[in-house]
């Protein structure tokens, strides 16, 4: 039974029930990730994607205190004009945005809760969260890592944000039984570049691959998601040592500024676009079409074997 306080657009419902390929995708990288209106532009053809690849997208978010699982196109506009008004939603989040009638962006941790109740097991996203640099001192560990040890959920992205401790997020994923498997590759991605220095679980190279090996995961009844890391595209990929400094000097502001918890990320995020002059946003779109594509593939592979 759905649960009730969930909204499944008629199109996904339609999939999910004849079997059919949907793929997942978040709200926050809308109303938190970039400005209007390239947030929408992006949005859309994020769906574009999914539909041209034989698959049907459900943009996730949470409005007037339902659980979106599916977006109308007056709905993406609305979400990516009300931005950075709109709450950014995480678990503990959800049932006061229920209760209070409210909207919410959902992050990786959100959206991965709201596909899994609809019973869409395919996600597609920028970056997922991770463990923010410094957290022996604040403790500052997004729920997406935990979430990913608990819901049944494949989510594809480009590798944790590049703003965070990765060797610290993959420790935490392993700690935790989270597989970490490389599309194409056996090393990290780290979102903005390909390449980490860090060693994924395993290489896959095909999305028949990736949807086996969750199918496997799924009959063997574990808990769990798996997290597919997809670089970005060799000719979108940034310079290592400009996107670092750029991070380094975000992060030194920051701090300075006593920025904590939840508003990290999004001040991060725009501050890297500063000072890259736009060219993080560039990469950060394509990063997401790429992984939006793998995405619609897994999901039609999958959807045969079941």
């Amino acid at each position: 039974m759905l649960n009730q306080y969930l909204d499944v657009k008629p199109e996904v419902a339609e999939a999910i029930k004849e079997g059919r390929p949907v793929v997942a995708l978040e709200s926050t990288i809308i109303s938190h990730g970039m400005p209007y209106p390239q947030n929408v532009e992006c949005a859309r053809k994020c769906e574009q994607i999914i539909r041209e690849n034989g698959a049907v997208p459900a943009t996730i978010a949470i409005i007037g205190g339902r659980l979106k699982a599916g977006l109308t196109d007056d709905e993406l506009e609305y979400f990516g004009k009300k931005g950075q008004a709109i709450a950014k939603a995480s678990r503990r989040d959800v049932a006061a945005l229920c209760a209070k009638g409210e909207d919410g962006a959902t992050t990786v941790t959100t959206t991965m809760m709201i596909a899994n109740m609809a019973g869409i097991r395919i996600f597609a996203t920028g970056g997922i969260g991770g463990v923010h640099r410094g957290a022996q001192q604040t403790f500052d560990i997004s729920a997406d890592l935990e979430e990913l040890a608990n819901t049944p959920v494949m989510v594809i992205c480009a590798g944790a944000k590049a703003i965070l401790d990765l060797p610290l997020t993959l420790e935490y994923l392993e700690t935790h039984g989270v597989p970490v498997y490389g599309y194409g590759t056996k090393e990290l991605p780290a979102f903005y570049t390909r390449h980490s220095g860090l060693k994924v679980d395993y290489e896959f190279d095909t999305p028949e691959e990736l949807a086996k090996a969750f199918h496997v995961q799924q009959n063997l009844g574990f808990k769990g998601g798996i997290l597919v890391t997809n670089p970005i595209p060799e000719e979108y990929s940034m310079d290592e040592k400009t996107i670092n400094a750029a991070i380094d000097e975000a992060i030194k502001e920051m701090d300075e500024k006593g920025i904590k918890g939840k508003e990290c990320t999004p001040f991060l995020l725009a501050k890297v676009v500063e000072i890259t002059g736009g060219t993080s946003l560039d990469a950060n779109r394509q990063l997401v079409w790429n992984n939006t594509a793998l995405a619609a593939k897994v999901a039609a592979a999958y959807c045969k074997m079941n």
